[in-house]
C-alpha cells in the first residue's frame, strides 16, 4: 500500500509503498477513505510530543470502509484513543480517557495517512448514513475532542461562553453551543478566523487582544499558548470555569492569584476522549447537521496538508484522500 511515513521530527514526510497491515484478533483492517488533518499531528511532526515510534504513520481522524467479514463495508470512524488497557484504577472508574496505558492512534501505532488501517475493533464508530465521509473525518477528533470541552467545562444552555482561538475544533463548538442557545464570545488573532466565527454566528467576535464585554460563565482555549489561558481567565465571572483544549502548551505565564483566581474560578485540562463521547457526539453532530466546509488534499501531498493547518492557510478542516 501507499503510505506517507514520517522517519523523523521536522523531516518532510515520505510517500513509500510498504506492506499492508494484517489483520490480527481484536483488531479490524479498513481501507481508508478520508483522514482528517489534526494539529496534533502537526505537534508530532515537529517535536513537540516525542516520537515514541518511527517510522510512524500519521493521522488519527480516520473514515474506513470494512475489509472483512463479518462487516465488510461497513463505514466507520477511528479517533485519537486507539486503545486502552482496561485494568487500570482510571479504567476501573470508567475514566478510560486517563488510562494509564492508552493506545494512540497515529502516534504509538500507525494511522490514516495511508491506503489501509489496522485498528483495535472495540475502539471503531460506526458513522450515522447522514455524515458523508470527507466532511465525517474532522469530526472524529476536533469534534469529539471539543465536545468532551464542553463537558468538562460544564456547559450549560443559555450560559455566556467564550471561545479563545477559532480553528476546527471551535467551529464544530460553535453549532453545539447555537443548538444550546448560549452567547458565544470568541477571542482569535487571525482575520480568517474572526470572519468564519462572525458567519458561524457568534455573539461577539474579538483579536487575541480584545476582552469579551461581558463576564463569562465559562471559556475553552484552543490555541496552545499559556498566555491565552490568562486571558481566558481574567474574562470570567466568580465560579466560572476555564478548559484547555490541547494536548501540547507553551508555558504558562505568572499571573495574579487574587485577580484572577480568587473567587472559586477553574482552570481545567481536557485529556483525550471516551469512547461514550466520541458515540455521543457523532449522534449529535448528525442530529444537527454539523459539515465543516474542508479542504482536500491527496495522499502525495500529506506535507502540503500540515503545513495548511501550521498556517492556518486552509478554509477549513484539511482531510487527506489516500
Amino acid at each position: 500500500m501507499k503510505a506517507a511515513i514520517l522517519h523523523a521530527a521536522n523531516q518532510p514526510l515520505r510517500i513509500e509503498d510498504v506492506p499492508c497491515p494484517t489483520a490480527t484478533p481484536g483488531h479490524t483492517l479498513l481501507r481508508v477513505l478520508a483522514c482528517g488533518v489534526c494539529r496534533t499531528d502537526l505537534h508530532i511532526y515537529e517535536g513537540d510530543l516525542p516520537l515514541i515510534q518511527k517510522p510512524l504513520i500519521l493521522g488519527h481522524q480516520i473514515v474506513g470502509e470494512v475489509v472483512e467479514n463479518p462487516n465488510k463495508g461497513t463505514r466507520v470512524g477511528v479517533s485519537w484513543i486507539g486503545g486502552t488497557d482496561g485494568i487500570c484504577p482510571f479504567c476501573q472508574r470508567e475514566e478510560e480517557n486517563l488510562c494509564d496505558h492508552p493506545t494512540f492512534t497515529g502516534y504509538s501505532t500507525n494511522g490514516g495517512y495511508a491506503q489501509y488501517a489496522l485498528v483495535r475493533s472495540d475502539f471503531i464508530y460506526p458513522l450515522p448514513r447522514t455524515l458523508d465521509t470527507i466532511h465525517a473525518a474532522p469530526l472524529l477528533c476536533a469534534g469529539i475532542i471539543g465536545f468532551r470541552s464542553l463537558r468538562v467545562v460544564g456547559a450549560q444552555a443559555g450560559e455566556r461562553v467564550g471561545l479563545f482561538g477559532f480553528g476546527a475544533s471551535a467551529g464544530q463548538v460553535i453549532q453545539v453551543l447555537r443548538r444550546w442557545k448560549c452567547e458565544i464570545y470568541v477571542s482569535t488573532r487571525g482575520e480568517t478566523h474572526r470572519q468564519q466565527a462572525a458567519a458561524a454566528g457568534a455573539t461577539w467576535v474579538g483579536t487575541e487582544n480584545d476582552k469579551p464585554p461581558v463576564a463569562l460563565d465559562r471559556a475553552i482555549t484552543f490555541a496552545p499558548s499559556g498566555a491565552v489561558v490568562v486571558a481566558a481567565l481574567s474574562s470570567l465571572r466568580k465560579g466560572g470555569v476555564v478548559a484547555i483544549n490541547a494536548i501540547h502548551l507553551d508555558q504558562m505565564p505568572a499571573f495574579d492569584y487574587d485577580t484572577l483566581l480568587w473567587g472559586e474560578r477553574q482552570i481545567r485540562s481536557v485529556a483525550n476522549m471516551t469512547r461514550d463521547d466520541a458515540r455521543d457526539y457523532l449522534e449529535l453532530a448528525a442530529e444537527i447537521g454539523i459539515k465543516p466546509e474542508v479542504q482536500t488534499f491527496p495522499l502525495d501531498q500529506a506535507n502540503e496538508a500540515l503545513q495548511a493547518v501550521k498556517n492556518e492557510t486552509a478554509n477549513g478542516p484539511c482531510v487527506i484522500l489516500p
